[in-house]
């Protein structure tokens, strides 16, 4: 694939580092999240137009700290540190950092030299989320001061010479006004990006590898109906044709009437190579007093395989098996500095002994709104491009405890009536995400005179534009109200219904 222009942006393990990588795709130009100690001969052979220090939790001064090689400020390649990158910065290039006498937490006005390539278009005042214990008390030589707050006085520094720079907030959160202009002046101001990073050429290069690499060889698409592995199977058609056989293993975890939809919409209307595999029994089985989620996640994905292998052993010799892994797949299961969130079934490679000689993941560089614009970019209906993200485990993990049939059931039931009823009200498209969970709590009710013991059903549903933050969302009480007395009333063993009203962080989207 061409090499495009790229930022690397070191991960010294702030909450926010993602929202770093998906602002400056938003200005056209390639990111990725790589391990804060990456070393100076990686970063050479990358060849990146500038790099930019993500913030962390750490203090400089912290015995096990997180610290990059003091060489890096030699590449002659612009730097960008945010908040702790900052602190970093200037610690290893002879400033001072110290404790401040009080924290800075929120949305400040922070006054600013707008005459600084970083700066460019800004008033002289801008409100930017600061969030810091510690501050730059004394700059290093050779740089200059371009910005302060009442309580910091260094907020935001330059070295013009060598394209160093330096902010205490934080540019990449909705709460910092104008913050993507101040990473779209850094790179094109500083690094002279020319913004080369589109879904149109992501979409021609990927078709142009896929056909040079594949060629006539015969390759295996786990499909699962998501619109992950749904833009992957049908770039891959793109590329490669019948070459292309699609197998769709129905676990029995998708929701209601959802595998019979996936068969009629990729064989009728895409005439896909497609194999649907009825595994419900085995899945239930191998899931039979498992109720551990992070369990529950890894016998679902070797299960997969396993599956895989099988039906590719009837085929005959398959070279490839693509999986529809995106970004925040790879960065949630920790393959990064980052703590793993949770393991997603489809990262980390083969599993031992696995019949395939590679894996081809089309999209694991890619954020989940990038792959939608993937999508539309490769002709998909919207129906199909914008439906619901659904985990690969499917409702397995929001299942909470042991999955059976007849829970499998009630969760069918209750999430379609939700879903229902976001959909006749019209929040289908502002709510980005939003099912139901069968909770492993049963309380007292009364239906009917008479007292009932039974489950609880818990709504969540969330606003998001990356899927790597998120808030809860205000549905109105009327449509919960409705959607509460339609569950309790038609799905049988559930008499209660909550609304879970955590924003991403702290919690996750998925309960497991």
């Amino acid at each position: 694939m061409k090499e495009n222009e790229l930022i690397l942006i070191l991960d010294f393990g702030g909450q926010y580092n993602q929202l770093i990588a998906r602002r400056v795709r938003e200005c056209n130009v390639y990111s990725e999240v790589v391990p804060y100690d990456i070393s100076i001969e990686k970063i050479r052979e990358r060849k990146p137009k500038g790099i930019i220090f993500t913030g962390g939790p750490a203090s400089v001064y912290g015995e096990n700290s997180p610290k990059c090689p003091k060489e890096i400020f030699e590449l002659g390649i612009p730097i960008l540190g945010i908040c702790y990158g900052m602190q970093l910065m200037v610690h290893l290039l002879g400033g001072n950092v110290k404790k401040a006498d009080k924290r800075e937490y929120g949305t400040i006005d922070v006054e600013i030299n707008n005459t600084s390539l970083l700066f460019e278009t800004f008033e002289n005042k801008n409100k930017f989320l600061m969030s810091h214990t510690d501050y730059v008390e004394k700059i290093p030589e050779g740089f200059q001061n371009i910005g302060h707050t009442e309580t910091c006085p260094n907020a935001a520094i330059e070295n013009q010479d060598k394209k160093l720079y330096g902010i205490q907030f934080h540019p990449e959160v909705n709460n910092s006004i104008n913050g993507t202009v101040v990473i779209k002046n850094f790179l094109y101001n500083i690094c002279k990006c020319t913004g080369d990073w589109t879904m149109t050429s992501f979409v021609d290069e990927s078709i142009k590898t896929l056909k040079e690499k594949i060629k006539d060889k015969k390759t295996l698409c786990a499909l699962s109906g998501g619109v992950d592995s749904s833009v992957a199977a049908i770039l891959l058609n793109r590329a490669i044709g019948k070459n292309l056989i699609c197998i769709f293993v129905d676990h029995g975890l998708l929701r209601k009437n959802e595998a019979d939809e996936v068969e009629r919409v990729f064989k009728e209307e895409y005439d896909i190579n497609l194999i649907r595999v009825n595994a419900k029994e085995r899945f239930l089985e191998k899931l039979s007093g498992v109720t551990e989620p992070e369990k529950k996640r890894k016998i679902i994905g070797e299960e997969f395989i396993r599956v895989f292998e099988e039906e590719s052993r009837k085929i005959g010799e398959v070279d490839f098996l693509v999986q529809g892994t995106i970004y925040p797949d790879v960065i949630e299961s920790g393959l990064g500095k980052s703590s793993v969130i949770k393991s997603h079934h489809n990262v980390g490679g083969l599993p031992e002994h696995v019949n395939f000689k590679q894996i081809i993941e089309p999209l694991r560089s890619l954020f989940k709104d990038e792959v939608r614009k993937t999508g539309l970019e490769l002709g998909m209906p919207e129906n199909l491009v914008f439906r619901q993200p659904f985990p690969g485990p499917g409702l397995a993990i929001r299942i909470i405890g042991e999955v059976t049939d007849k829970k499998l059931e009630i969760l069918k039931e209750a999430d379609s009536i939700f879903r229902e009823e976001i959909a006749n009200h019209g929040l289908h498209k502002s709510i980005n995400q939003y099912f139901a969970i069968l909770t492993n709590l049963k309380t007292v009710g009364v239906m009917g005179d008479e007292r009932t013991y039974d489950y609880t059903i818990a709504l969540r549903a969330v606003e998001t534009t990356d899927f790597m933050t998120g808030i809860w969302s205000k549905i109105p009480y009327e449509i919960l109200e409705k959607v509460s007395s339609r569950i309790v009333n038609e799905v049988p063993n559930v008499n209660r219904v909550v609304y879970d009203i955590t924003s991403k962080p702290p919690a996750t989207i998925e309960w497991e």
